[in-house]
């Protein structure tokens, strides 16, 4: 059996967009098993953190124009490491296991390439989030560290998180 990729387009956020980036983010903060964000983060906050702070915001609509996806790039670090990009991703709940987040990720590289970012660092993946691993592994990231216990999962208490990158350069790092 051959899955077909569900169509998507991915484009800038715009303002209009909240409300749909909102529903998909609130199940995934409140859930406290993929993202550092306080479970009872409040709207506002969250907007700020997703929309706002970042240097990219995107979202994927599904054919039917829907908000199914979205994902930031932003500076993993300031001014002596911020050519160091870190992103976020999240997928609507009923669409996970298609590809989408793979796609988001590799329209991520590529936006953080256009933006002249030279690395992608992913610094608290849960080691617990599986599907996310292998779909950051499938596009090009390396586990380079482990922190033990350093993520506290709201059903399973302390677990451990990966420190994941992926060069943007053409050449491969030293």
């Amino acid at each position: 059996m051959v899955l077909v990729a569900p169509p998507l387009q991915i484009r800038p956020y715009e303002a209009d967009d909240w409300p749909a980036v909102w529903q998909l983010l609130e199940p995934v903060f409140r859930a406290g098993e993929t993202f550092p964000h306080d479970p009872a983060i409040c709207e506002a906050e969250a907007q700020l953190l997703w929309v706002e702070q970042p240097q990219a915001v995107m979202v994927a609509t599904d054919g039917a124009g829907l908000l199914v996806g979205t994902y930031y790039v932003k500076p993993n670090s300031l001014c002596l490491g911020a050519h160091v990009a870190n992103a976020g991703y999240v997928v609507a709940e009923h669409i996970r296991g298609q590809g989408i987040g793979s796609r988001l990720c590799q329209h991520s590289l590529k936006t953080a390439r256009r933006l002249g970012f030279r690395m992608m660092q992913f610094n608290l993946v849960v080691s617990t989030n599986t599907a996310g691993i292998h779909c950051w592994q499938r596009n090009g990231f390396q586990i380079i560290g482990t922190l033990p216990g350093a993520f506290l999962h709201k059903q399973l208490g302390y677990v451990d998180a990966l420190v994941m990158v992926q060069s943007l350069l053409e050449e491969p790092l030293p």
